[in-house]
C-alpha cells in the first residue's frame, strides 16, 4: 500500500503561484500527496512526505512558517520537515496529544488565509480541512480522495471507504471549491465543486460497488 525509505523519485501534481503539491512515491497504491501553500505569513507545508529536494522547492516559494497536521494519523514526515526549518507543527486542538518529535502549536479556527473546518471528530478519526473562500482552494486530507481504492468508475472524487455510510455532507457539502487537493491522489482542479457534491451525494449509493471493486482487485 505504501513505500518506505528515502523518496528519491516523486511526482509534482501541482505547481502554481500559490504553492505546489507532490506524491513522494508515484508507484505506491496509497498515492500519498502533500502540499505547500503560500500565505502572507509564509509557506505552510501540509501533511508532508519528505523528498530529497523538498527544501529547494520550498525556498522558491518563501520562508516556511509551519507544518500542518490535518489528520491525526498523518504525522508522516511532519516532525523532520519542521525541525529542518525550525518551525512548529500546527496540530488542531481536538486531536489531543501526538508523538511528534518537534515543537507543536495548537491550531484553532483560522490559519492565515485558510478557515480550519472540522470534518471528522470521534474516537477513531480526527480530521480537519483547510478552506480559502477567496481563492476557492480546499484541502481535504482523508475524507475524500482521487485514488483508485476511493473511487468507482463513475467518480472523479470519492469518499473514503470507511466513511461511505456516513459521508461528511454537513461539513463539506456547503463548500464550492474551484480546486480541491487531497492527501491521497492528485486532486481535482477542474469541476471540483461538482466532483465534491457528486462524491458526497452518491457515497452510500455506490458503496457496495466500491467494496466489490476492491475485493475483486485484491483477488487478482
Amino acid at each position: 500500500m505504501k513505500a518506505s525509505g528515502p523518496a528519491d523519485a516523486y511526482e509534482v501534481v501541482r505547481e502554481d503561484d500559490d504553492g505546489f503539491g507532490w506524491i513522494a512515491y508515484p508507484d505506491e497504491r496509497m498515492q500519498r500527496a502533500s502540499h505547500a501553500f503560500r500565505t502572507d505569513d509564509g509557506v505552510y507545508v501540509v501533511d508532508p512526505v519528505d523528498v530529497d529536494d523538498l527544501d529547494e522547492h520550498l525556498a522558491d516559494l518563501g520562508s516556511v512558517a509551519g507544518v500542518v497536521l490535518t489528520l491525526d494519523r498523518h504525522e508522516r514526515d511532519s516532525a523532520a520537515v519542521a525541525r529542518r526549518h525550525d518551525v512548529p507543527v500546527y496540530v488542531p486542538e481536538f486531536f489531543g496529544r501526538t508523538d511528534l518529535d518537534a515543537d507543536t502549536e495548537p491550531l484553532r479556527g483560522v490559519l492565515d488565509r485558510f478557515d480550519v473546518v472540522p470534518v471528522v471528530n470521534n474516537a477513531f478519526w480526527s480530521e480537519i480541512a483547510l478552506w480559502d473562500d477567496d481563492s476557492g482552494e480546499l484541502w481535504v486530507s482523508e475524507a475524500v480522495g482521487t485514488v483508485d481504492y476511493y473511487t468507482t468508475s463513475d467518480e472523479t472524487l470519492g469518499v473514503h471507504p470507511m466513511l461511505r455510510a456516513l459521508p461528511p455532507r454537513k461539513k463539506l457539502g456547503e463548500l464550492s471549491p474551484g480546486e480541491l487537493y487531497c492527501g491521497h491522489g492528485a486532486g481535482v482542479t477542474t469541476g471540483a465543486t461538482q466532483a465534491l457534491q457528486d462524491a458526497l451525494a452518491g457515497s452510500r449509493k455506490r458503496m457496495l460497488g466500491l467494496y466489490a471493486k476492491t475485493l475483486k482487485n485484491s483477488l487478482t
